[in-house]
């Protein structure tokens, strides 16, 4: 009896188990399509990273930005992004009263005179498969200057059932320092870390909506 019951439940669990795949959506097989995609803010996250006394590095994020992109999968190097950035949307974990406000204030960003960041694309070199070097300018504190972006193509699809448009996804990371840019207070003297560090690291972690699926006309 208790065989037959085991057998019976085991059956059971595993016609539900395919009634449940069958439910589960796929994304399409179709390729990633070329054309002009739109960043998913709630899908990007822009992180930079500072030495703070050489003790630890320091760590915060802007939580406001737009981005546009051109992209070809089976041209990366024709890709071209354009991003904007609102230095007043900087955040920082457990930080002190006023202290964000002085990170947007006159000695560090400045946001009321230069109220935007920007970063625009000028070529891009695939470095290998799926990888690439984003040579672009990046707009700080009124001052524009090279940045080199590494880069990679997680991949993406050309449509869903819950999302009928195509999905990529990309990260990047680079570094520039601060004072190229005029934003100089706190620097260690030389030879010293007491202070706030001149390189500043930045990575990005993005997702991107496209072309909506096309249906095959039956």
């Amino acid at each position: 009896m208790r065989t037959a019951t085991l057998l019976a439940t085991l059956a059971l669990a595993s016609a539900t188990s395919a009634a449940l795949a069958d439910e589960v959506p796929t994304a399409s097989t179709a390729p990633v399509p070329a054309g002009a995609y739109t960043v998913d803010k709630a899908h990007t996250s822009l992180v930079f990273r500072v030495s703070h006394l050489g003790f630890s590095t320091y760590t915060g994020r802007f939580t406001r930005l737009d981005a546009n992109l051109q992209f070809d999968p089976a041209k990366l190097a024709a890709s071209r992004v354009n991003v904007t950035i609102d230095p007043r949307s900087i955040e920082a974990d457990n930080a002190p009263s006023g202290f964000l406000q002085s990170l947007a204030g006159k000695d560090w960003l400045d946001a009321d005179r230069f109220p935007q960041m920007t970063f625009r694309t000028k070529s891009v070199e695939v470095t290998g498969p799926g990888t690439f070097r984003v040579n672009g300018e990046l707009t700080l504190h009124g001052v524009t200057k090279p940045l080199a972006l590494e880069a990679r193509y997680n991949g993406g699809y050309a449509g869903h059932t819950y999302e009928p448009h195509a999905r990529i996804g990309f990260s990047a990371h680079g570094k520039f320092k601060r004072s190229d840019f005029g934003v100089s207070y706190g620097i260690p003297a030389p030879g010293t870390t007491f202070g706030i560090g001149d390189e500043v690291a930045v990575t990005l972690e993005s997702e991107f909506s496209g072309p909506p699926l096309r249906v095959a006309s039956r």
